[in-house]
């Protein structure tokens, strides 16, 4: 279980986030929402550990997480960043063998071997394992560091996987088969957050929502709970409105046309 308890970021007199708490379970994929600026990355590196907070505390399976060793911590929890600079020539399995650094010393088991064999081959990139990684597309390198932090927690129980912006270079077909995945792991009891700007995407695959204004929390449930038109023009200033698939019943959105008057 990840315990978000009162976590506030300050720097100098300026806070990025403002006293937000929430639980996360096993088997839940919570994906947080919120406009340009209202704090997602802070919270986001905060609950990695990448940050520690102002005020408030981070509990990973019932330890604080600022009292994780760097080791420790990556057996527990693994993070995709929305960018991975890399300017150094490895081959794709070479980056996604980095996933297993944790678990071994000196060479990789036959264990490592699978768990690698097996999240390349969920990310669809078998094909390319002995490609250098810097001669791959943008969403090609997304897949490789997907599947690197896959292998990370691959044979974790109840292990945590944050994603920023994990679909943002990637195309339709990748963007669903990303979420699929996340979603799948929950189903093995993982814990997953993701940051999304799709709210399309959130309503598909999440199992809650947090969204966030000004660094606050403002609404946390279920899609059905807080994707109405209200809370979205709340959140993101844009008049929407919100239906219900009648074939999957999952919510999505269509908003409303902008219209910008040219002035003389």
């Amino acid at each position: 279980m990840l315990i978000a308890d009162s976590l506030t970021f300050e720097i100098g007199k300026r806070l990025l986030i403002r006293d937000v708490s929430f639980t996360l379970r096993p088997s839940e994929l919570l994906v947080i929402l919120g406009a340009n600026g209202a704090g997602k990355s802070t919270l986001f590196r905060m609950l990695s550990g990448e940050k520690k907070p102002t005020k408030g505390t981070v509990t990973l399976s019932g330890k604080d997480l600022s009292t994780y060793t760097l080791a420790e911590l990556a057996i527990k929890r693994s993070v995709l960043n929305q960018q991975n600079v890399l300017n150094m020539a490895f081959n794709v399995v070479e980056i996604v063998m980095m996933g297993r650094y944790p678990h071994y010393k000196n060479n990789p088991s036959n264990k490592d071997q699978e768990v690698i064999t097996q999240v390349m081959e969920l990310c669809g990139i078998s094909a390319f394992a002995d490609r250098s990684y810097l001669s791959l597309s943008g969403g090609e390198q997304q897949r490789v560091q997907m599947a690197r932090v896959l292998a990370q927690i691959w044979d974790v129980p109840n292990a945590l996987l944050l994603m920023d912006e994990p679909v943002a270079s990637l195309d339709l077909q990748y963007q669903q088969q990303t979420l699929a995945i996340a979603k799948m792991l929950t189903k093995r009891g993982f814990m997953v957050i993701s940051i999304l700007h799709d709210i399309n995407l959130a309503g598909q695959y999440a199992d809650r929502i947090l969204m966030l204004k000004n660094g606050r929390k403002w609404y946390d449930g279920t899609a059905a709970e807080v994707l109405s038109g209200k809370n979205i023009y709340e959140i993101f200033e844009i008049n929407s409105d919100v239906y219900t698939n009648p074939r999957t019943l999952k919510h999505f959105l269509i908003p409303r046309n902008v219209t910008i008057s040219e002035h003389s």
